[in-house]
């Protein structure tokens, strides 16, 4: 858990993910689609990935990826993401977190 806690310290969007997850792929997607500009974190290619993927599994992130942070806070999967979105909670807690500045829905 200490180092889940150092790779999202300080950092307005994290994205722990596996590169061939195509869950992974259209969650960041999304997000950079609103402008923001996400840490990402590819499990299957870090040498601790396995580590880390415990440790999100322990968090509640079940499956282990796509696991998001928004502002140092572990917000969920692909489904709770698009959950806020439709509920309009997403974009707001992005501007929070500054991990976008400005927003203009049209």
């Amino acid at each position: 858990m200490d180092t889940l806690a150092r790779l999202v310290d300080e950092k307005p969007l994290v994205i722990f993910s596996k590169s061939s997850c195509c869950m992974s792929h259209s969650t960041k997607s999304f997000l950079r689609g609103f402008g923001a500009n996400p840490t990402i974190y590819e499990l299957d290619q870090m040498p601790n990935g396995q580590q880390i993927e415990r440790a999100l599994l322990q968090l509640g992130c079940r499956p282990s990826v796509p696991a998001v942070f928004i502002g140092q806070q572990f917000v969920g999967g692909n489904n709770t993401v698009m959950g806020l979105h439709v509920q309009n909670k997403l974009v707001p807690l992005l501007m929070r977190a500054k991990a976008i500045w400005i927003w203009n829905e049209k």
